[in-house]
């Protein structure tokens, strides 16, 4: 029996030292290169992952992101401010123009009563028979008349002046606002220079049926003229003839200021020209 044991551990012996050296140090370097390896890779994944979770690395990996990014929300800001442009800043102007059809409407309406009313009372005018007036338009204006008033009361002094200064009518211009008939027309005298008669500078006329207070949609310019000439007759009107002064023209600027005086002054004092039941 132990002569048996003895054989069977030379055996071992003999095929441990018959085994290639060689051989055995490559399967010893070969395990030794996997495991070197193996450790190299988990060092560089080890070390990959400690320096990317660097807050350097971090902050670089935010700003390429924010970088790749930038463009893109760049891009959509300039869409968005175009589109505010369109919408939003468009809005004053959308705004504004929404006003103006609400506006256009009125002023047409207004347009159309004024050339209307005109209209008709120019056909009217026409169709007197005693040639009290006669309506010439400045420049094919309809709404600026030049009116000829070409007769007062025959017994008056005014009337006498004229015959004597061969005058044949007594000249007035008179323009009409965009809300006519609902506001007065401003009248004024031109021609001969009158003083008195409730005529004052410039050829300004102090009736108060010409004043926002004193109108009514109702007058007609042929009512009006006819209240002005009662009003020349009963403020003891004239025509000028002193020298000098009686060529000078009278303006229509002067006549603003003046009508624009003697309202104020009026609407504080009150009125003391004719009345309107007067004409």
């Amino acid at each position: 029996m132990a002569t048996l044991l003895r054989k069977i551990g030379l055996i071992r012996l003999h095929d441990r030292d018959t085994e290639d050296p060689k051989h055995h140090q490559g399967s010893l370097k070969g395990s030794k290169g996997n495991q070197k390896n193996n450790a190299n890779k988990h060092c560089q994944t080890a070390n990959e992952t400690n320096i990317l979770s660097t807050p350097e690395i971090k902050a670089r990996k935010l700003d390429q992101h924010g970088k790749e990014k930038a463009p893109v929300k760049d891009k959509q800001q300039g869409k968005d401010a175009k589109e505010k442009q369109q919408t939003g800043g468009g809005g004053s102007k959308a705004t504004s123009a929404s006003s103006i059809p609400s506006l256009a409407p009125h002023r047409q309406h207004c347009t159309q009563v004024r050339t209307r009313r005109l209209m008709k009372e120019l056909q009217e005018i026409r169709r007197l028979g005693d040639n009290f007036i006669t309506v010439e338009l400045v420049e094919d204006n309809l709404f600026d008349w030049n009116v000829k008033l070409h007769q007062v009361d025959k017994d008056s002094a005014l009337w006498q002046d004229m015959k004597e200064t061969s005058t044949e009518y007594i000249l007035l211009n008179v323009s009409f606002p965009d809300n006519f008939p609902f506001s007065p027309p401003f009248m004024r005298v031109l021609t001969p220079r009158l003083e008195n008669g409730y005529v004052l500078d410039g050829g300004a006329i102090c009736m108060e049926l010409l004043t926002p207070r004193g109108w009514s949609s109702a007058y007609t310019v042929e009512a009006v003229m006819r209240q002005f000439a009662a009003s020349l007759v009963k403020g003891q009107g004239r025509i000028c003839r002193k020298a000098g002064k009686s060529k000078k023209a009278f303006s229509r600027k002067e006549a603003e200021a003046t009508f624009k005086s003697l309202v104020k002054t009026h609407e504080k004092y009150g009125w003391v020209s004719p009345p309107v039941s007067d004409g």
